[in-house]
């Protein structure tokens, strides 16, 4: 019998990329921490732009007549080799019952998925609050979507200096790090001093992952993002092997 040990397996177009990142179209820079830098994450990632998806367009406007361009996008990502779908804003959990039958794939819309995971975790008591870049247009909706009780207490950065008019309104391409550091910090002192019962918190945004740390900081509590989802999402892609044990 031949041995066929050797043999390199086919069919995609490319190879050690299994997560693919469906992208929103935005100037604003993309700073490290921030899911559209490369440099974020410890593993490679694909990208695939959604002409059209504005910020604008998926947070204010909750999405309406993208939904065809992003199951495109993600078939696409699909057929290049990504084994796993996700895309860089939490509003999208909008999609992802659409998203997850359209490909065949696993698909994690939204970071605000894992508020269920984080709610086990905690005391009686307390419950996860979520930080998000638009508290005012985050419906029952995408929280159902994501999984999320509708309850979950909210505060959003609308009213901050930096962040929102950056990201949202761009209303310019360039933006002030440490004013942006400071709406979301701000907007989780705001939910922590309305709801004490708060025992952590999700960023809802995949714009916020530079500020977590900065978070955690100033409220004390556990602070979880896309990126946290997202290391927890590709590691059951490519699971670790232990040298010595795995083969």
């Amino acid at each position: 019998m031949a041995d066929t040990s050797r043999i390199a397996k086919g069919g995609k177009a490319l190879y050690g990329v299994p997560l693919g990142i469906l992208m929103l179209e935005a100037r604003f820079p993309r700073i490290p921490g921030d899911m559209g830098n490369g440099t974020t994450w410890p593993f490679p990632v694909l990208y695939r732009l959604v002409r059209g998806a504005s910020p604008e367009k998926v947070v204010l406007k909750g999405a309406s007549g993208l939904l065809d361009d992003f199951v495109v996008a993600a078939r696409d990502l699909v057929s290049q080799g990504a084994e796993a779908i996700t895309t860089n804003c939490g509003f999208l959990a909008l999609f992802q019952k659409e998203l997850a039958a359209a490909v065949g794939v696993p698909v994690a819309t939204s970071s605000m998925m894992q508020v269920p995971w984080v709610q086990a975790t905690l005391p009686p008591g307390k419950r996860v609050g979520i930080v998000t870049v638009s508290a005012s247009t985050l419906t029952p909706a995408h929280l159902e979507g994501a999984g999320v009780p509708l309850d979950t207490p909210v505060a959003g950065t609308e009213n901050g200096r930096e962040f929102f008019r950056v990201l949202i309104k761009a209303e310019k391409d360039d933006m002030d790090v440490d004013l942006a550091r400071e709406d979301v910090v701000n907007a989780a002192k705001a939910l922590v001093a309305n709801n004490p019962d708060v025992g952590a918190i999700v960023l809802e945004c995949t714009n916020m992952p530079p500020y977590a740390a900065a978070v955690q900081e100033a409220t004390g509590l556990p602070v979880y993002d896309i990126y946290s989802m997202i290391t927890w999402f590709h590691a059951g892609l490519r699971p670790r092997r232990f040298q010595g044990i795995d083969r």
